[in-house]
């Protein structure tokens, strides 16, 4: 739908300006109306791709305020067209202003409150989406976004655990590459000038490291760009090749010590939407095929399309996910409790916590075994350095009588 901007009247005669989602001129006169705006002046907006990358993106925390909006005034009886209205008109973020004017075109036309939306994949997802469907499907909004608050209050703590495992160790690594391209570049060839001066044959040590710093003095540009090709190779090869992507996707959950740990997260994600959704009324089915669009790593999609499988040829859960070999022992032990009490619901939320402290301990110990692990890195490095240079410094002084 093409944008338009405007210049309006509100009702104590100020003008107002503001960009819109629009059939046409007229449509947008009709929705300016609606909100108590009359048009003075309108046109097109010209689509900028630069204006569009650097406008501020739809934040979790703007889903959770929307989502707290909806849920108090939906408990408060306020009719949901009126409810949209109210956000579409308090909304300050620009682009979710926009969203929600075409979202409240939309239903007011008869749409779905979940097509709506849906219609919108880039912010709002299959989880949002569906349970909103299972809202409508229940006649119980309310308690959807009541879920959706928990859901995206989850999602916000998990992706600051995961920038708080990455943050730290990137920036050390990142001190310590800088640090030996200045030591190759810069101050070893200084050295090496004064120890070729002395004469004499250089020990072992000592000429790797003139051979290391002479490779990186001719090679430094193919140093810098080598990780950004490969980055850009395997970006384009997980594009073009499903093959290729799943292998990446295996090898990744292989990885030492940070393997297990990105296994823990994405398991976590898997728990909590599933749990979120079942819930929420979401048949089991359709929870497990939401869960494989949300959870990214091809090796579980495939785990959790078994899984599927088997649950809808009338396997138990429980031993569906058994046999999918992904999930811990003590997760299939409280499914299967879950199922025997008929409290899979509460049993879902369960294993949720269970992965929540999980993903916290992993987080937890692959930093406290990063920070250790660069400073031994660096201390080698530096340790190498040393010892390259100064052994023939103090030969040569032991050579000149010192």
């Amino acid at each position: 739908m093409p944008q338009y901007a405007y210049r309006a009247l509100n009702d104590q005669g100020k003008s107002v300006r503001g960009e819109i989602s629009a059939a046409n001129e007229v449509d947008l006169f009709q929705q300016l109306q609606q909100i108590g705006l009359q048009m003075v002046d309108c046109g097109p907006v010209r689509e900028n791709p630069l204006a569009k990358l650097l406008a501020p993106k739809v934040r979790t925390r703007d889903l959770i305020q929307l989502c707290l909006h909806l849920e108090q005034l939906l408990g408060a009886g306020v009719p949901l067209i009126e409810a949209l209205a109210d956000l579409r008109d308090s909304t300050e973020q620009p682009r979710l202003k926009n969203i929600l004017a075409e979202i409240y075109k939309d239903v007011s036309e008869g749409e779905s409150l979940s097509v709506a939306f849906g219609r919108h994949p880039k912010v709002f997802g299959a989880v949002f989406t569906s349970l909103l469907a299972a809202g409508e499907d229940s006649g119980n909004l309310t308690d959807s976004f009541t879920q959706l608050v928990k859901h995206l209050k989850w999602t916000e703590q998990v992706t600051a655990k995961v920038k708080k495992a990455t943050r730290y160790p990137s920036f050390i690594l990142l001190m310590m590459v800088g640090l030996f391209f200045f030591m190759m570049g810069v101050v070893v060839p200084e050295v090496v000038g004064f120890l070729a001066a002395q004469g004499g044959e250089l020990p072992a040590l000592t000429r790797s490291l003139v051979a290391t710093s002479d490779f990186v003095q001719n090679w430094w540009w193919a140093m810098a760009v080598a990780p950004f090709a490969i980055a850009f190779g395997i970006s384009v090869g997980r594009r073009t090749s499903e093959r290729f992507a799943y292998q990446t996707d295996v090898l990744l959950l292989n990885l030492p010590v940070f393997g297990p740990t990105l296994r823990k997260i994405m398991l976590s994600r898997f728990a909590h939407f599933f749990a979120t959704m079942f819930q929420s009324g979401v048949p089991i089915l359709q929870c497990l095929e939401t869960a494989q669009r949300v959870v990214v790593n091809r090796a579980l999609v495939e785990a959790l399309a078994l899984v599927r499988a088997q649950v809808q040829t009338g396997e138990p859960l429980s031993q569906a996910m058994k046999n999918s070999g992904q999930f811990p022992s003590l997760v299939l032990r409280m499914v299967r409790i879950g199922e025997e009490s008929g409290n899979l619901g509460g049993t879902l939320v369960n294993v949720t916590d269970f992965y929540d402290r999980d993903v916290d301990e992993a987080v937890d110990k692959l930093i406290a075994m990063a920070e250790p692990a660069l400073t031994v890195v660096a201390g080698l490095m530096m340790a190498w350095i040393v010892a390259g240079v100064m052994g023939p410094i103090y030969d040569s002084f032991e050579n000149i009588g010192f």
